[in-house]
């Protein structure tokens, strides 16, 4: 194609030399400023008018790509206060669906994979022991991994639609392996505006006998199908204790720091920590929440470090003893 173009406008018409009749023919293009509201000629049309055949290529390559028959852009200056519209509208690349609340809904990526929680445009809740340090074998440590290290994926189907990184950990002293603790919030690098967002519970106490379910990218050993955020099983809860609580739900690895939510109050009531699995997405069994109504100096101290205060100089948050 490109050895055929180069032989079309190098022909020379009535005696003009090629290169001058290529640049008249550009001149004519993007000079030519004819009335919006005109449909642009047909290729017909111009044969009939006289137009040497280089201009009519010309023309019409600068044309191709354009959807329907639109009207005629036009080239105005990049400084100019009062540009003309732009014969297109522009469509997001992705439909957000603000109105399913299911979308603030998470993967956390880094050495292990997790779920969590948009609970802000720049918070995002999950579990302790998701952000843990491990060594070469794998073994926890007692102290968080870099926060730089930590990816979080947008979008619930196969393949995410975005993401973004991670500037804080906000954590307790404890929960690096599971248990006491095992709760944490992340600070994002940016504010994701227009996505989703949960509202955690931390004014009260989860009420035995309220139903919640579990939501998560896990995967079973069973599982079919690549990862993608599953709405999971769930049931009424079953005790709560001073900083966790007990239901019957399926949980899958990688489930853990999703979010236990209340269908009926339409929040977050917890955060998965632990449960028993089998290897099949279907079973439900016994499993453990951390409640969050029980680190509220967390949230808050979460709040503060997103807004820009340092950890050192706000009260103590971290302490596992109450």
């Amino acid at each position: 194609m490109s050895r055929f173009f180069f032989w079309f406008v190098s022909g020379s018409v009535d005696g003009i030399p090629p290169s001058l009749r290529t640049r008249e023919a550009l001149a004519s293009v993007l000079n030519r400023r004819e009335p919006r509201s005109s449909p642009p000629s047909s290729l017909g049309a111009r044969l009939a008018s006289g137009l040497p055949w280089a201009t009519v290529f010309v023309s019409t390559s600068l044309l191709v790509g354009c959807a329907g028959p639109g009207k005629r852009p036009i080239a105005t200056p990049a400084s100019h206060r009062q540009a003309e519209d732009r014969p297109f509208v522009f469509q997001p690349p992705v439909d957000l669906d603000v109105e399913n609340k299911v979308n603030a809904v998470v993967r956390i990526v880094g050495d292990v994979t997790c779920t969590g929680t948009l609970i802000a445009e720049d918070l995002v809740l999950t579990a302790h022991h998701c952000v843990s340090q491990r060594d070469e074998d794998g073994t926890v440590q007692n102290h968080d991994k870099d926060p730089e290290s930590l990816t979080v994926e947008l979008g619930g189907d196969d393949l995410p639609w975005g993401e973004v990184t991670v500037r804080a950990i906000v954590s307790p002293d404890c929960g690096y392996v599971a248990g006491e603790g095992d709760i944490a919030i992340l600070v994002l690098s940016r504010k994701l505006v227009g996505v989703p967002t949960l509202s955690p519970r931390i004014e009260e106490a989860p009420s035995p006998n309220e139903a919640i379910y579990p939501i998560g990218f896990g995967r079973c050993a069973l599982s079919r199908g690549p990862i993608h955020r599953i709405e999971r099983s769930g049931g009424p809860i079953s005790k709560v204790r001073a900083r966790d609580f007990f239901a019957v739900a399926s949980v899958c690895p990688g489930d853990s720091g999703g979010p236990a939510y209340s269908p009926k109050t339409q929040d977050v009531v917890g955060v998965v920590s632990a449960s028993v699995m089998d290897g099949d997405e279907m079973t439900a069994a016994p499993s453990i929440f951390v409640r969050l109504d029980a680190w509220r100096e967390l949230f808050a101290a979460a709040r503060e470090i997103a807004n820009g205060t340092s950890p050192s100089e706000l009260p103590p948050f971290r302490s596992c003893q109450r």
